[in-house]
């Protein structure tokens, strides 16, 4: 159990990915000041279920990961530009008292360490790609589908899970997914809805 200050959003970081912030209210430039004062650089990042980034009174997920911020430019304004990267699932134990930001108990998550068929591996990723890169010719917010993806099962389940043109629902769902085995089980019926939805699109005037 470690205690961590966590950073609500509106959108799902998985443990590999990038994140960009540029924080402008005052409580989350105190979190980045601690961050910056602290060994690890590291806060946490949950889902917003309900509500609103900016404001609090927001109703958050439980499962979420560990971000540890690589670069970090204060501007002259105050305001901060953060990029982090995520390293490790975590789950919320309890939330504390939101002073002067949100705070957390939370322990870190291991997937399960689950066998991955090769081919299937493969064949996912191509269908992520092709899905990620008809999203962009839909004019869809997407990665880039050239994007590296790893020969290994955990790293390339989250890498295909954010390369896949997914929600954030359908994102956290594949965060919370067990192990990589499972992660890619529920991102291949995820992309056969996308891929029905994707050439529906095509095919509409």
């Amino acid at each position: 159990m470690r205690v961590l200050p966590m950073f609500p959003l509106g959108n799902v970081l998985l443990p590999g990915g990038v994140l960009s912030l540029h924080v402008f209210e005052p409580r989350y430039q105190s979190l980045v000041r601690d961050c910056i004062a602290a060994d690890d650089h590291e806060f946490g990042v949950v889902l917003i279920d309900r509500g609103h980034e900016v404001g609090g009174g927001d109703v958050r997920r439980p499962v979420g990961t560990v971000a540890r911020m690589v670069q970090v430019a204060e501007l002259p304004d105050g305001r901060f530009a953060v990029i982090a990267v995520g390293v490790q699932r975590l789950r919320v134990e309890r939330w504390l008292a939101d002073d002067p930001y949100p705070i957390a108990e939370i322990e870190e998550w291991d997937d399960l360490d689950e066998p991955v068929d090769a081919g299937r591996l493969s064949e996912i990723t191509q269908r992520a790609r092709r899905a990620a890169a008809l999203a962009l010719e839909l004019g869809d917010a997407a990665t880039d589908p050239s994007v590296d993806v790893s020969d290994e099962p955990r790293a390339a389940s989250y890498q295909l899970a954010e390369l896949a043109p997914v929600g954030a629902a359908d994102a956290y769902d594949l965060l919370c997914s067990a192990g990589p085995g499972a992660r890619l089980g529920l991102l291949d019926a995820l992309l056969g809805d996308l891929e029905a939805v994707q050439a529906f699109r095509l095919q509409s005037p």
